[in-house]
């Protein structure tokens, strides 16, 4: 690419188009290419990687991002991902960014989400990718220190690069942008859902089941994305999709098989 041509970067995200987070995302980082808008049309959240493989997939354009380029898509963040690649753009983007996510990613929290699984589907396809996320639910939340988080580190990654095979999962604290104490790189922090259904009845009387339950840290480490965003610092964490437990295949080579 040379120096006068713009990279072309995909936006993608889990929340679905309507969602402000993909808005401020596109503001933050239209300043540093050209952009393919490919958007889940309902929210995505909890997703995971997973991908349409029994129901037809559907494309419509939208003007809502105008001028830049944008479709829904009716799957999942990995289908907006596989369709921006291979039905739309017939060639892989220069970076691919995916938030901001009304929620946190850190620790665990990485294997459910869907913007995190957008990330992780262009490292596979060999795209440097960034999943961003903003510590706050709030559908009308502010992402004005998340927008500049964004900016910093897109701008690195397109000067520095991304190593082959990694994605980024960034997780930006809640509150202005002058709260905040920093960027740190970390790794992944150890931690457990301890979940809970809350069982109720229709109004049939018949059971359903709701999901609950509370994230508990069970790493007390100060390298970690959890202490990280505690301590007000926005957190990035080196996303391999190797799932290989490389130390214990010594181990599994001692078993008689």
């Amino acid at each position: 690419m040379s120096e006068s041509q713009r990279p072309l970067i995909l936006v993608t995200n889990d929340d679905s188009y309507r969602a402000k987070g993909i808005k401020c995302l596109i503001e933050a980082v239209a300043e540093f290419g050209d952009l393919l808008i490919v958007s889940p049309e309902d929210p995505q959240s909890g997703m995971g990687h997973a991908i349409t493989l029994n129901a037809p997939l559907r494309l419509k354009e939208t003007q809502d991002f105008a001028p830049h380029k944008a479709y829904t898509c009716g799957g999942t963040p990995v289908d907006c991902v596989k369709l921006a690649i291979y039905g739309i753009l017939k060639k892989k983007p220069d970076l691919i960014v995916s938030g901001i996510n009304h929620g946190a990613n850190f620790s665990i929290n990485v294997l459910y989400s869907g913007t995190m699984s957008a990330a992780v589907e262009g490292a596979l396809e060999g795209v440097p990718s960034i999943g961003f996320s903003l510590l706050d639910y709030d559908a009308a939340a502010d992402f004005e220190g998340a927008m500049n988080s964004v900016k910093t580190v897109v701008s690195e990654a397109l000067k520095q690069g991304i190593p082959a095979g990694t994605c980024l999962n960034v997780n930006i604290p809640k509150g202005r942008p002058e709260s905040l104490a920093g960027i740190k790189i970390c790794r992944q922090g150890k931690g457990h859902w301890e979940d809970e259904f809350v069982k109720r009845d229709d109004p049939m009387g018949k059971p359903y089941y709701w999901l609950s339950g509370a994230f508990e840290n069970l790493d007390k480490g100060e390298d970690t994305d959890t202490w990280a965003l505690n301590n007000n610092y926005v957190s990035v964490v080196p996303v391999h999709f190797d799932m290989t437990a490389h130390k214990e295949i010594a181990t599994l080579n001692n078993w008689d098989l």
